[in-house]
């Protein structure tokens, strides 16, 4: 276990639906972009035992996106990564991933049984997450990023508002490295969430990012 991993601990009692599926979310979630495709066989098995998973690709077809699914969930299972499905909770059913990523509206109708991963850049998105009982909001971008160059950015000090008002767990996103994720957590916890959760794209893809995990 890393320096960042904390158990989770809540002022309050999480909801049975949260407790019973997850009740500690991974401190280091990788997330799959066409740019990062040729590396995620390599950093999904350079991440610690037991990391997250967020599957996009939205750049393939629905034939290749499905294929190309099945295959990374299969290197990711082998490390005890729990694998989200960016896309409609009907088909992240279907693929048999773990939980769903996507807006706040997007998500709510979730089966039971699965993940709700929402994203958020705002005040507002973050109050949407908590009311529809999301497990975890993905705040972003706090750094600079590829994804969304010339962006408006959060940075470090709104970032920490921002996840001071939410009712559930916090991933931070936007140009996240390791070494931005340690100036983070060392800001104390964030809300009632007593851990420190962080995602990457290119801050995760490449060559032994972080400790390798066991297969």
């Amino acid at each position: 276990m890393t320096a960042l991993s904390i158990t989770l601990r809540y002022t309050n009692p999480m909801p049975e639906r949260q407790t019973q599926k997850c009740p500690e979310l991974p401190e280091i979630w990788l997330i799959s972009d066409s740019r990062n495709d040729a590396m995620l066989e390599q950093s999904l098995a350079a991440l610690p035992r037991g990391s997250g998973f967020i599957y996009r690709h939205y750049h393939l077809s629905a034939e290749a996106r499905e294929a190309r699914f099945k295959s990374l969930k299969s290197v990711a299972r082998r490390y005890g990564h729990i694998v989200i499905l960016a896309g409609p909770p009907p088909v992240a059913r279907c693929w048999r991933a773990d939980g769903v990523y996507g807006a706040a509206e997007q998500i709510r109708k979730a089966p039971a049984g699965l993940l709700r991963l929402a994203t958020a850049h705002s005040l507002r998105e973050v109050g949407e997450a908590g009311r529809i009982g999301a497990d975890a909001v993905l705040l972003s971008p706090v750094f600079s990023t590829r994804s969304h160059p010339g962006g408006k950015l959060l940075g470090p000090l709104r970032f920490r508002l921002l996840a001071q008002r939410a009712a559930m767990p916090v991933i931070a996103l936007g140009g996240m490295t390791r070494h931005k994720a340690a100036m983070l957590a060392r800001g104390g916890p964030l809300n009632r969430d007593h851990a420190f959760h962080w995602a990457a794209i290119d801050g995760l893809s490449r060559r032994n990012p972080v400790p390798r995990a066991s297969a």
